[in-house]
């Protein structure tokens, strides 16, 4: 983990020139002030792991410096260094927080040591916050859950890219797992130990976002009181996961693509050109080739990301895993809440799978916590279960309209009820699509925006039959009537 630079405070000329040289010469950033004065402006404005100040100083002492930097910033350590060395003033250093004391002349290996000490103490106080800030977002490959054989393949990959440092391009749908696939690469990687840094393009506005990814200088902009280091400094060593990437303007992503070539950036405002080494993971649920064609996306900077390419199905396409991951959501959430739910009936079972999920992983989810709060038995039921024949229509009939359908209203002999005119319309849509698709009940359910499982359970409840139908995911590839 790279150090930000130290703060040399001394009055003396030739001790802020050799006490720069020495600390440079062992790798060490050195800012330097003539007065305590001087020194707390620099803190003010600028990061520092540790400040070496003088005991006496024009105007302000060394002490009464050290005791405005204790109320300041209690967490950053000050080594005092005196020519009048006593006992007492050594003891009232410690005592006003002094990390060390050191009487000149001194030994350059016994300052050496002290600020060695001071660099690892930043650096563990700097990784024990980046842990605390990712408790309980622990990422694992065993969070993905489902046996399709779609989600099979997405975890055999994930375990053969994972270890390398190969650039990742996520694509799917909102609610897919986009976040959980990132943060399974990380933690199965070489990285795993460093920090892993996230970043929603979209959730943060354009004007603040380059600042936020690639840091700033005092003074870039208003608002700019101090340098601020961005997230891809923060993330030096280890994994940095931009998500909706396709929100991200093309100015900047112009910058991003500089610094995929080789880790180099500038901050906003600044001229120095800095370098880190840094995995890094993008994800959108944009289209990118709409998003390319419109100009809205950069190609080179797509073929960059595109080193490896993830596309986690949709939750329609791995309805075989829709039951498994709900009695997953609900063993969650029965002991977050504290119920006894423990189990789904056959009932909510079938409406579960009947369901198209436009929201997919995360519509499933939400829809499993709202059933555990409301259930009162021991077992989900459908009534806990939000009304999915209404969400079902209204998502198939949203921009459809008769002309681009081919079908019309059903024409009604007497008197019937809503309920019965939509069931009688939507057999009419099922059989239609079923026709179109050469009685092909896959492609019917894609047109219908369904799963699989819901087209059968739909023309099941409705009594529908359809001789000659093919299913092209059964064991069986020859035609069958389906009742």
């Amino acid at each position: 983990m790279k150090l930000p630079p130290l703060l040399v405070v001394d009055d003396e000329k030739n001790m802020r020139l050799s006490l720069e040289t020495v600390l440079a010469g062992e790798g060490y950033g050195v800012r330097s002030a003539d007065s305590a004065e001087g020194g707390l402006k620099l803190l003010e404005n600028e990061d520092f792991f540790m400040v070496i100040s003088d005991a006496r100083l024009g105007g302000m002492s060394g002490y009464e410096f050290l005791k405005e930097v204790r109320k300041r910033k209690p967490e950053l350590p000050v080594l005092i260094m005196t020519a009048y060395a006593t006992a007492k003033l050594a003891v009232e250093a410690i005592k006003n927080g002094a990390i060390d004391y050191l009487a000149k002349p001194f030994d350059p290996e016994e300052l050496l040591h002290a600020v060695k000490r001071c660099g690892e103490r930043h650096q563990l106080l700097t990784e024990n916050a980046a842990l605390k800030a990712r408790a309980g977002e622990s990422y694992r490959l065993e969070q993905i859950i489902g046996e399709s054989p779609k989600v099979r393949e997405l975890r055999d990959l994930i375990r053969t890219v994972a270890p390398t440092d190969a650039t990742v391009l996520i694509l799917g749908e909102s609610g897919t797992g986009k976040e959980l696939i990132a943060g399974s690469l990380h933690s199965l990687s070489r990285r795993a130990g460093e920090a892993y840094i996230r970043l929603n393009c979209a959730a943060i506005p354009e004007t603040l976002l380059e600042s936020e990814l690639f840091g700033h200088e005092r003074g870039a902009f208003t608002g700019a009181h101090r340098t601020k280091r961005g997230y891809v400094e923060e993330a030096d060593g280890g994994t940095i996961f931009l998500d909706e990437i396709g929100d991200m303007s093309r100015p900047l992503q112009a910058k991003l693509l500089r610094f995929l070539e080789d880790g180099t950036f500038t901050r906003v405002g600044g001229t120095q050109e800095l370098q880190v080494n840094v995995r890094l993971i993008a994800a959108t649920n944009r289209n990118i080739v709409d998003a390319i064609r419109a100009g809205e996306f950069r190609e080179d900077l797509f073929h960059r990301l595109n080193v490896m390419q993830f596309r986690p199905p949709p939750l329609r396409e791995r309805s075989s895993d829709i039951v498994q991951l709900a009695e997953h959501f609900l063993k969650l959430f029965a002991f977050r809440l504290g119920k006894s739910v423990g189990a789904i009936t056959e009932p909510a079972k079938l409406a579960l799978l009947a369901h198209s999920w436009p929201g997919n992983v995360r519509e499933l989810r939400n829809v499993m916590e709202r059933a555990v709060i409301l259930e009162a038995t021991e077992a989900i039921r459908p009534t806990s279960l939000p009304d999915f024949e209404v969400e079902s229509r209204l998502r198939e009939g949203a921009g459809k309209s008769p002309g681009k359908s081919g079908l019309q209203p059903p024409k009604l002999e007497g008197p019937v009820s809503l309920g019965e005119a939509l069931v009688q319309f939507e057999r009419e849509l099922i059989l239609a699509a079923v026709e179109r698709c050469g009685g092909n009940l896959t492609r019917a359910a894609q047109q219908l925006d369904l799963s699989r499982h819901a087209l059968r359970y739909r023309m099941s409840r409705l009594n529908v039959t359809v001789d000659g139908t093919v299913d092209e995911e059964s064991d069986s590839s020859s035609s069958s009537s389906v009742r």
